[in-house]
This record gives structure tokens, C-alpha cells and sequence, in this order.
């Protein structure tokens, strides 16, 4: 498989071990939205040998801005199945599994976390996203998390740094709190920004179609939040790859 023309332009990058390295794992990635959708793309492209896509939402015309799989020909369907149908013309030998479910406390005993190599966040709820990031460091699965892409605008101020070291992101702030209050002492990478945008959040809320409230986000910004975390997966597995002991 590592001689796949597909990936010759990675190999050439991180060498043919590396490459049969992401062809034999395992990853999930929830929630599919504008961080999502993209980190996604870049694992498949990466030759990341087996992707879950898990989200429960259908796609809405507000999603087209900055979600990857959403077109104006889509609109109603579901997020995971046709980001999996797109994701299958790119790379025909991963295997990819669509989760037509929100990851929950009430659904997480339904999702065999320990089974991935990987584990990808990019969940919008503060509730479902704690639970998933203390259940996967608990099964052993690495995992990389994506802080607050929203309310930003430039994209070389996103940065990856431990959960303790992020500053200027509201919501890493806000997983801080719930992990510490869940006793949580554990550590993993994320992508934030700590950029500030003046007056951002500070008028009435705004809401979709749906009636959900929303914040501005640009597809920029969270595209690159989705590739750096993508790109975690990779340097991993160049890092695996190189290890003598194969860890």
C-alpha cells in the first residue's frame, strides 16, 4: 500500500514508513462543521487508512460558507453520510464509516473510543465535547482537540498548545474549568487563537435557520483549524514511524 501514487507526493515527505503507518490507522473524527469537514478531507488525502465521520446534524443553507461537504445541491441531507460519499472519490481504499448520531453522555457507550488510533474534536457543545475528550484519554486514544474558530479572522494568529497553555479562547477557558471540576489531570494538544476581534460578541445574538444561536466564522479560519489538526496526525505517525522501540 505505501506504494500507492496517491500519497507519492507525502512519501517523498515523510518517508515510506510513515506513510504505511497512517495507512494502518484508525481515526474518528466528531462533529463535521467547519473545522471538521476540512480535518477530515486532509486525513483521507493524508492516507489515513480508516475514517469515522460522526455527526447527527443534516446540512443547512448557513453551512455553505465554510463546511466543505455543503453545496446548495445538498441542503436537508445528512452532514456524515455525504461528506463520506465526497471523501470516497478522493482516496477509494480508505474505508470510511458515516455516524449519523451526536456524540452525548446518553450515546458515548455506543462509540468503541479505545478501537481509534486517533481521536479528532471538533464538537461545538461544551458538554458533549468534555465528556468525549475525558472518555478518549481515558481509552487511550490520542487526541487532539479544536478550541474556538469562530469570532476570527486571521488565520496566522491560530496556534497548537497544550489545553493549560491556551490563552485568548473563550471556550478553551471554559474546558479548562469543566476538566478541572471533573478532576481531570491528564493533557492533550489543541488548536486555538487568541485573537480578539473588537465588538465580537457584544451585539444581540444572532441565529440560523434553525433557530440555533450563532457566532460569525469564516472558512479561512476554520479550514486551517481543521488542516493543523490533520497535520497533528501526521507529524504523529512521521514521529511513531522514526521511534526504534515503535511507539
Amino acid at each position: 500500500m505505501t506504494d500507492d501514487p496517491i500519497f507519492q507526493r507525502l512519501r517523498l515527505l515523510t518517508g515510506a514508513s510513515a506513510v504505511d503507518r497512517l495507512q494502518r490507522s484508525r481515526a474518528a473524527v466528531f462533529g463535521l462543521g467547519g473545522v471538521g469537514s476540512w480535518a477530515a478531507e486532509a486525513l483521507v488525502r493524508s492516507g489515513v487508512g480508516a475514517v469515522t465521520l460522526v455527526d447527527g446534524d443534516v446540512i443547512c443553507i448557513s453551512n455553505l460558507n465554510r463546511q466543505l461537504q455543503a453545496t446548495a445541491l445538498n441542503v436537508g441531507r445528512p452532514k456524515a453520510a455525504e461528506l463520506a460519499a465526497r471523501l470516497a472519490g478522493v482516496s477509494p481504499g480508505c474505508r470510511l464509516t458515516p455516524v449519523q448520531e451526536f456524540f452525548t453522555p446518553a450515546t458515548a457507550e455506543r462509540f468503541d473510543l479505545g478501537s481509534f488510533d486517533y481521536v479528532l474534536d471538533c464538537i461545538d457543545s461544551i458538554g458533549n465535547k468534555v465528556d468525549l475528550i475525558m472518555r478518549a484519554r481515558a481509552n487511550g486514544a490520542t487526541l487532539y482537540s479544536s478550541m474556538g474558530a469562530a469570532t476570527k479572522l486571521d488565520p496566522t494568529r491560530i496556534k497548537v498548545a497544550s489545553i493549560w497553555k491556551t490563552q485568548g479562547c473563550p471556550l478553551a477557558r471554559r474546558v479548562r474549568r469543566k476538566l478541572r471540576e471533573a478532576g481531570f489531570a491528564g493533557d492533550f494538544q489543541t488548536v486555538f487563537s487568541p485573537e480578539v476581534l473588537p465588538g465580537a460578541g457584544n451585539g444581540p445574538p444572532d441565529r440560523d435557520e434553525t433557530g440555533k444561536t450563532v457566532n460569525g466564522s469564516a472558512v479561512h479560519v476554520t479550514a486551517v483549524f481543521g488542516m493543523m489538526l490533520a497535520g497533528l496526525v501526521v507529524q504523529d505517525a512521521m514521529a511513531r514511524a522514526a521511534d526504534p522501540a515503535g511507539n
